[in-house]
């Protein structure tokens, strides 16, 4: 499985960014989806999941009620829609794929995230 993540910019604060996350394979509705970011200097952070299905989702406190995670699986792809975005929120942000929510097996490139104050 092969991901893709584009969509990233310079936004100001308050501003919104949608994020994509192309994948190749036959299998995309079989994986659990998701989205990570890494500020400078700091750790891999955890922003939020999505099921199979795209049902059930799971987000971050941080994020939580800002950010919506969909997918559309007939075109392998998994969205992040960014809103309210905070200074903060700057990052690298990277989508991964796996069989269940505690093992992401496939990652994608990375996108910077960049918000303006």
């Amino acid at each position: 499985v092969q991901l893709q993540a584009f969509g990233g910019g310079l936004v100001q604060a308050g501003g919104s960014l949608r994020l994509s996350c192309a994948t190749s394979g036959r299998t995309f509705s079989s994986y659990v989806m998701g989205w990570f970011r890494q500020a400078p200097g700091k750790g891999r952070e955890f922003v939020g999941r999505i099921s199979g299905s795209g049902s059930g989702t799971y987000y971050a406190d941080s994020v939580k009620g800002r950010f919506t995670i969909s997918r559309d699986n007939a075109e392998n792809t998994v969205y992040l829609q960014m809103n309210s975005l905070k200074p903060e929120d700057t990052a690298v942000y990277y989508c991964a794929a796996g069989p269940n929510t505690y093992t992401y097996a496939y990652w994608g490139q990375g996108t910077q995230v960049t918000v303006s104050s």
